[in-house]
């Protein structure tokens, strides 16, 4: 059984979820549903709680304030938000979990199948929280990179490109390091495009500040920083050569 806690300033919306996780999540059981950060770090401290549905935007304290005062937290969250909020990318990039509000039945189920199929341990969710805030606090980008032993952090401009390897990604960094990711390659598409990642093949994402050299063809490559060759697919070049302020 998995212990929640819901925290979120308006009723109806407590009162909403509360219906849909009995309804949908048996394996939830509710143990309290709050509507601030200071009820909630006292909730939490009473009952230890597995997981924390979290509403992001809240008067007198959004819920960002709870993983400031909460100290080494146990718990995992699952951020719920309206669309549009500022926050989403930051939440994103630090590979947290987040349902939009209004709250979809599948998309709730769905993230609590990720929370009972997750493997990382409390611990590297809370340097993803300690990411989280830097993110939304600082100009750095710091981003949670997922594994199959937890989560490693880098900064967002030490990534020089990502390659597709089937249900994984490979990241190449400036060190020479390379990672491999449990999330797709279209999965980090998404999170990286608002950030200067342009994807110009299947099977390659760039971050365009390490790109040092186009050299023109069918498609084409690109040299990057760090001396690697990555082809550019025809049907990407267009797109590509948007980013370059149409010079190809």
């Amino acid at each position: 059984m998995i212990t929640a806690l819901i925290v979120d300033d308006e009723e109806r919306a407590r009162s909403v979820l509360r219906q849909m996780l009995s309804l949908h999540c048996p394996k939830v059981h509710l143990i309290e549903a709050v509507s601030s950060v200071k009820a909630a770090i006292k909730s939490i401290s009473t009952h230890n709680p597995n997981l924390v549905f979290l509403d992001v935007e809240m008067p007198g304290g959004n819920g960002f304030e709870l993983l400031k005062k909460v100290k080494d937290p146990k718990f995992k969250v699952i951020f719920t938000t309206a669309h549009g909020h500022y926050a989403i990318q930051a939440i994103k990039i630090s590979a947290l979990d987040y349902l939009l509000k209004p709250i979809d039945a599948g998309e709730l189920k769905a993230a609590v199948a990720r929370y009972t199929k997750d493997t990382v341990p409390a611990e590297d969710y809370v340097k993803g929280y300690e990411s989280l805030l830097v993110n939304l606090n600082s100009g750095h980008v710091k981003v949670s990179i997922p594994h199959s032993k937890g989560l490693s952090f880098v900064g967002l401009d030490e990534i020089i490109c990502c390659n597709s390897d089937k249900n994984y990604t490979e990241l190449i960094i400036t060190n020479g390091k390379k990672m491999i990711s449990t999330k797709t390659l279209k999965e980090y598409e998404d999170i990286f495009t608002p950030f200067g990642f342009v994807r110009v093949h299947n099977s390659h994402l760039i971050n365009m500040k390490h790109v040092q050299e186009y050299v023109k063809g069918l498609g084409g490559y690109v040299v990057m920083t760090d001396g690697i060759q990555i082809e550019v697919s025809r049907r990407r070049k267009a797109e590509f050569s948007k980013k370059l302020g149409g010079a190809i």
